[in-house]
Order: structure tokens, then C-alpha cells, then sequence
């Protein structure tokens, strides 16, 4: 019997939020998984068969260190996804990549800011693009987000540590939502749809946003599908999980605006089938060793 760990965080050491529901998926399999936390010196990672980042949610605090694990542990067991793709996914310049002229997948418009020229970047993104989000570039769950509508902006003055990027405020998120396809063993299995709290232009519940499970739609399908086949032509490797969020921008265009290709979530306790959707790609991963 195959065994899978399941690499949580020490917050969270039993998973993501209906995380229960993973196990037991993965044992009709014939697969024995069990959760553990990525920074315990105590976990034999040689001992699995295979490693799955799951809620691993404070990478973002302490990513040379995540990396580093991420490596120490590919060295001795398969990590789905993997070490390399983790390091580029880590840094959101990655869309960047992903709207370059030869992968040609429609993002969010994205620019790069650091401290040593952050006031003339700032400036001229907001003329151009208006209000804006600053995010940090190695960021999670919204934290760190600030709102800009000029370099005076008092706002600015929550600024976490650099270096960040900038995107215009997407202002079909307060009606439409923003959106997320679940994109498992290179097919697309679910979708979610998220709606910010009155106010608010982020998703997340931390923020008051609501989530609910809707049918796949067309559109988000293929614009999905596009995104997960530019990242694997950029990275040379197959995904055998991805979860892309979707906006809808000005011109009526659905944009990427995350490929999440590290930990991400599964949203189980809204969409529970998702539990068994990975299990089959865990165990596809398994049988293709």
C-alpha cells in the first residue's frame, strides 16, 4: 500500500479546512496518507512513496527556508509539482511570464515595483492603470494588499516588506467575483466561485468573502487550460495540479490573475468532491512512477 504525506503547516497541523476528507479519499485508492507538518525534524520524508504540499501556509514568511525543504525532500521521494516550480510560482512576476508573447495567456496586467524606485514606478502605474492593488511579490490569503489611488495615498503607509507588484483594481470583482478552476491530472475538474464582502476587493473569508461550487463553465475551462499548458511549456515539466483564478477585466477579456501551483486550496468545505478529484490525481501520480 503506497504512502502519501501530505505536508501541512504547524498552525494547521490536521490540513486545510475540511482536510479530514483527503484521507479517506486517498484510501479508496489503496493509497495511506497522513498529514504532517513540513517543518517537523521528526517526519522521515524517505519513508513516503510520495510528498503533496497541501497547507503549507506560511511559506510565504519563510520561503529560502520552504525552498530549501522543497529540495531536501525531491531529493528522496517524487513532490508533486515540484521544487523548481515552487520557486517560480512563489514570486507573483510569474504572470509576467505567463502574458510574454510566446505563452500568450491573457493575465491581469501586472507591474513589478521595488523600494529603490518605488515612488516614480508607482506614480506612472497610476496614471496608467488608476487605483491600484500593491501586493507583496511572495504573498498569501490577501495579507499584505493595499489599495493606492496616488503616491500620497496614507494607505501606502501599511506597505509590508518589498519587493511587490502592482495591479489596477479589477472592478468587475465587486459584482462578478473573481473565479477558480480547479485543473487536476491536466484536466479541469471543478469550479468555484467567490464574491468579496461589501467594500472589500479580496475574496478571501479572512475578508468576509463568500465561496460557492458552480459548474464548470467554457470559458473559464479554456482560458484555464491555456494557462496550465503556458506554465508547463515555460517549466519544461507536467502539473499535475493547478488551481487558476479568473477576473473578468474592463474590455470583457477573463484574465489570470493566479496560477497557483504551490499549496493551493482546495476549498473541500464548500466543494467536498474535491477531495476525491485529487485522489485520483495523487494516484495517477503514483502509477506514472
Amino acid at each position: 500500500m503506497p504512502t502519501v504525506l501530505l505536508a501541512t503547516c504547524s498552525l494547521l497541523p490536521d490540513g486545510e479546512e475540511a482536510g479530514h476528507l483527503l484521507v479517506p479519499a486517498l484510501a479508496e485508492h489503496g493509497i495511506d496518507a497522513r498529514w504532517v507538518v513540513w517543518d517537523d525534524p521528526a517526519v522521515d520524508w524517505a519513508s513516503a512513496d510520495l510528498v503533496a504540499a497541501r497547507s503549507t501556509w506560511d511559506y510565504h514568511r519563510r520561503l529560502p527556508e520552504f525552498l530549501a525543504w522543497a529540495r531536501a525532500v525531491e531529493a528522496q521521494v517524487p513532490l508533486l509539482n515540484g521544487a523548481d516550480v515552487f520557486a517560480w510560482n512563489a514570486d507573483k512576476s510569474y504572470l509576467l511570464d505567463l502574458a510574454d508573447g510566446a505563452l500568450a495567456v491573457p493575465v491581469v496586467p501586472t507591474r513589478l515595483l521595488e523600494d529603490r524606485d518605488l515612488v516614480p514606478t508607482l506614480r506612472a502605474t497610476i496614471e496608467e492603470l488608476g487605483t491600484v492593488l500593491v501586493k507583496p511579490r511572495t504573498g498569501a490569503n490577501g495579507l499584505g494588499v493595499v489599495l493606492a489611488e496616488s503616491v500620497a495615498d496614507p494607505r501606502l503607509e501599511h506597505l509590508t516588506a518589498g519587493p511587490w507588484v502592482v495591479q489596477p483594481v479589477v472592478e468587475s470583482v465587486r459584482t462578478e467575483g473573481e473565479t477558480s478552476v480547479f485543473v487536476l491530472g491536466g484536466r479541469a475538474t471543478s469550479q468555484v466561485d467567490k464574491v468579496p464582502a461589501d467594500g472589500e476587493v479580496r475574496v478571501h473569508e479572512a475578508f468576509g468573502g463568500r465561496s460557492r461550487p458552480v459548474e464548470l463553465r467554457a470559458e473559464a475551462v479554456e482560458v484555464s487550460l491555456a494557462a496550465v499548458a503556458a506554465a508547463v511549456r515555460r517549466l519544461g515539466r507536467e502539473l499535475p495540479y493547478a488551481r487558476v483564478d479568473l477576473m473578468r477585466l474592463a474590455d470583457g477579456t477573463l484574465a489570470v490573475s493566479e496560477l497557483e501551483l504551490i499549496e493551493p486550496g482546495l476549498y473541500l468545505d464548500v466543494h467536498p468532491d474535491n477531495a476525491q478529484h485529487f485522489a485520483a490525481t495523487v494516484a495517477e501520480a503514483l502509477a506514472a512512477r
